[in-house]
């Protein structure tokens, strides 16, 4: 209902009729009593006109997109028709972002002018260009790349497996080394020294400058039947077919001291700080502390046949021995007793090594009718799994630098084998050696093996890598191929 009260309005007061702010949007009389007549026809001109070269701003801005290559994407530059078209088209993009171009699916048309130009000028992988390209998959806005041909992330290359010379790269003659499974004749000192027991005699290859020195003479009625570096790399053991152990200060070609005790040979040597294990044919180990004046300190009792194997840990808590009688037991440092006994293997356990990678772990290695190599946890006392290599197992050495070990073998292959642990997996299968190849040692720097055979060679392989914070090749490495004699 209209206000009876209310001023009638003229038809000239109409706003539909004025392009004014709403602040003048007032009666005539309002408008006159606040201002001149004349003021208001200057600021309402009923025959206003938009001067055609005036711009006219707007509080958006909206960028031109005649420079963008969008027909890359099949996305069109007309503008949509309705929220569906945009968001089809932002569907399509991301499915081919995700899933590669032939993912696309269905996309909305493109104008002919951009359809002409995609076909006289083959679309850029950048949806915004620049002058000069150098790498165009590093521009791409894709995270996976429309140009790889393999739909998804861009992987790394596979790293290649570790390639192991074949064939050794020295040889030195090595007269009147035996042919016998139970002795240890070839040890590789801290200092980069390789001790060999030659018939009667003991002589000293150094590895750096290949000088041969001959440390010892046991005489005509004695012979060497293993030998031992204590860790510090001075001074050499040395056991003899007459039961007895003899120290020797390599530096000086002095001896120093002479142990009894065992009844028959001492096959096996074993060093632990200032204690040497002693493994004998008498079926005893005997514990001497070279600081002391006795012989020995303790005997270890147990075995039924000749101690061949015998092996500390790396921490040297532990004391692993093997035996003819295909046992191998687990000693601590103050126990006559063996604390754990294996029984799996069914023939002489000679190949004894510790895992310098993990405290506990034992791989062990039994003869001709055997042939595995097994591997223990004696932190808790169980059995971890069994290869079967196929030939009797002579020696066992892990790897200081890589989780790997290398085993040697006789009948009937004469093979090195380098595995990867835990797998198992072979890396290599060295051959060369016409005997079995009864000895083994590892250079310090864990790169260099040397085995010993009853061919009467030592041969000299490069089957570890570096450890990584060593930068410099190995001493031994560059020693030059060649075949030399070591007496």
């Amino acid at each position: 209902m209209d206000d009876p009260t209310a001023p009638p309005r003229t038809p000239s007061s109409s706003s539909s009729q004025l392009n004014t702010p709403p602040t003048m949007l007032r009666t005539p009389q309002a408008l006159q009593s606040l201002t001149p007549s004349r003021h208001i026809d200057r600021l309402i001109n009923f025959n206003h006109h938009q001067s055609p070269s005036r711009t006219i701003y707007s509080d958006r801005f909206i960028p031109s997109r005649s420079g963008s290559n969008f027909p890359l994407f099949d996305i069109s530059n007309t503008p949509s028709e309705g929220r569906d078209d945009s968001s089809s088209a932002y569907g399509t993009l991301l499915r081919a972002a995700l899933f590669g171009p032939d993912a696309r699916g269905v996309v909305p048309p493109a104008t002919p002018e951009k359809r002409s130009a995609i076909q006289m000028n083959p679309p850029s992988p950048n949806i915004f260009r620049f002058k000069t390209e150098t790498r165009p998959s590093m521009h791409s806005l894709s995270p996976f790349g429309f140009d790889d041909v393999v739909t998804g992330a861009h992987h790394s290359p596979v790293k290649a497996p570790r390639k192991v010379p074949r064939s050794p790269y020295k040889v030195l003659d090595a007269p009147a080394l035996q042919d016998d499974f139970y002795l240890n004749l070839v040890d590789w000192s801290s200092h980069n020294v390789l001790a060999v027991g030659l018939g009667n005699c003991v002589y000293l290859w150094n590895a750096c400058s290949s000088k041969v020195t001959k440390l010892c003479d046991l005489g005509i009625d004695d012979s060497v039947c293993s030998v031992g570096w204590a860790q510090r790399g001075t001074h050499l053991a040395v056991g003899t077919s007459n039961g007895k152990v003899q120290i020797w200060d390599a530096s000086h070609c002095r001896r120093v001291r002479t142990m009894e005790g065992h009844r028959l040979r001492i096959g096996a040597l074993a060093w632990s700080s200032s204690m040497l294990s002693s493994g004998s044919r008498d079926k005893t180990i005997l514990q001497r502390d070279i600081r002391a004046q006795e012989d020995f300190v303790s005997k270890l009792s147990g075995h039924k046949s000749e101690v061949c194997g015998l092996k500390w840990s790396y921490d040297n808590r532990e004391l692993a021995s093997g035996g003819n009688d295909n046992r191998l037991f687990v000693w601590n440092q103050h126990s006559t007793q063996p604390v754990l006994k294996y029984c799996e293997h069914t023939a002489a356990v000679k190949a004894i090594a510790w895992s310098p990678h993990l405290h506990g772990l034992l791989a062990s290695g039994g003869g001709t009718a055997d042939r595995c190599i097994r591997f223990w946890n004696t932190t808790t006392n169980s059995h971890l799994s069994c290869m079967d290599t196929g030939s009797q197992v002579c020696n066992l050495v892990w790897s200081k630098n890589v989780n790997e070990l290398v085993s040697t073998h006789g009948y009937s292959q004469n093979q090195i084998i380098v595995w990867r642990y835990p797998t198992m997996s072979k890396l290599a299968t060295l051959t060369g050696h016409s005997y079995r190849v009864l000895y083994l040692a590892i250079s310090p720097d864990g790169q260099t093996i040397v085995t010993g055979a009853g061919d009467e060679t030592l041969r000299f392989w490069n089957v570890f890598p570096s450890p990584k914070s060593q930068n410099t090749e190995s001493e031994i490495g560059a020693s030059s191929l060649g075949r030399t004699i070591i007496r």
